[in-house]
């Protein structure tokens, strides 16, 4: 069947949205001739804009400008005056199942959860077993039939954006020849950090080792976290947290010869456009929320007993699994990418 108009409900936040990137892909494949868009939080919008195959970026702000029933009926409206053929829903939202189904939408795919069962035309098999995330969201297609033959993530990475970058780090006396590996600290949630001394050792061995120039990324929360780390180091390496744009973060990871990171979105940002990543895992599972994108990965994780499936354990008091992760074994990791 031919479709003139497709709507696919996305997630919330920056890892899983790249996550869905194969399914545009996908979708613009099957359907060439139909135009893709795509309903996602404020957030996002940067990430979607890089992805390629959607063609129409829909925002819906349900903790801001959609707040009240007035607005989420504005918003009903303009879906149902779209047109659209069918929606695949990604997120697992009821609400969102809800506006699709007042909308007006034919055919609406997606799993059954929450209820939602009843706001949907076909409903999708989950996956049997571990399945990575990209894998879920790429389901609800080929459960539809849609065919899929590329499961890699990928990102564009916008050319104003490099510009941008280039005019930044030239600011900081780095030329377009000079190296840089990127140390991204951060995480949004603490027991997928590693630790503050750990990063600080590793920024001295690989100063001390390589002639590349450190950068350390992050949000603006992230700020005290990085000025901790290097706070003793004699040899300060470029902080960057809070100062480029998403987009500009994508450019800044392209131009990395080497991106180290936890679990977490600029981790899958640097494999998507790319770049080589050594990713180091602890309460989560590689399987499941690993890099899946086109740069090389290194995933470093140690068997502690206790990580074998994701834990959600907030309240961990000594995060033995990121511990078991140690300096060395990231150099390792380093040498083994010969940089």
């Amino acid at each position: 069947m031919a479709f003139k108009k497709i709507l696919v409900v996305n997630v919330n936040w920056v890892g899983d949205v790249i996550f869905s990137s194969p399914l545009f892909k996908a979708l613009k494949e099957n359907y060439p001739e139909a135009t893709i868009s795509c309903l996602v939080p404020p957030r996002v919008r940067d990430v979607c804009e890089s992805i390629a195959g959607i063609d129409e970026i829909i925002i819906y702000d349900e903790k801001g400008q959609h707040l009240s029933p007035f607005a989420k009926w504005k918003l009903i409206r303009e879906l149902k005056s779209k047109g659209f053929d069918i929606a695949f829903l990604l997120h697992r939202s009821l609400t969102k199942a809800l506006l699709v189904y007042l909308a007006g939408i034919p055919q609406r795919i997606g799993y059954d959860e929450k209820g939602r069962g009843r706001f949907l035309t076909q409903r999708v098999k989950k996956c049997k077993e571990i399945c990575h995330r990209s894998d879920y969201y790429l389901q609800v297609i080929e459960d539809f039939g849609v065919s899929v033959t590329e499961r890699r993530t990928s990102l564009n990475v916008d050319q104003h954006a490099s510009k941008d970058v280039d005019v930044i780090l030239s600011d900081l006396g780095l030329s377009p020849n000079d190296n840089i590996i990127i140390i991204n600290p951060g995480g949004n949630w603490d027991l997928k950090r590693w630790s503050e001394s750990n990063f600080e050792e590793l920024i001295i061995s690989l100063q001390q080792q390589t002639t590349h120039s450190i950068v350390l990324t992050g949000a603006k929360k992230d700020i005290p976290l990085l000025e901790s780390i290097i706070k003793n180091l004699s040899k300060k390496p470029i902080l960057l947290a809070g100062k480029t744009s998403l987009k500009e973060l994508m450019a800044l990871m392209r131009r990395a010869v080497l991106v180290i990171s936890a679990d977490s979105g600029p981790l899958h940002v640097a494999s998507s456009v790319g770049t080589k990543t050594i990713a180091i895992f602890g309460p989560t599972r590689p399987e499941i929320t690993g890099p899946r994108g086109l740069g090389e990965t290194i995933v470093l994780q140690e068997d502690v007993g206790c990580n074998q499936n994701a834990c959600y354990y907030l309240d961990c008091p000594d995060n033995i699994c990121m511990q078991a992760v140690n300096v060395n074994h990231v150099l390792e990791a380093v040498r083994q990418y010969a940089i």
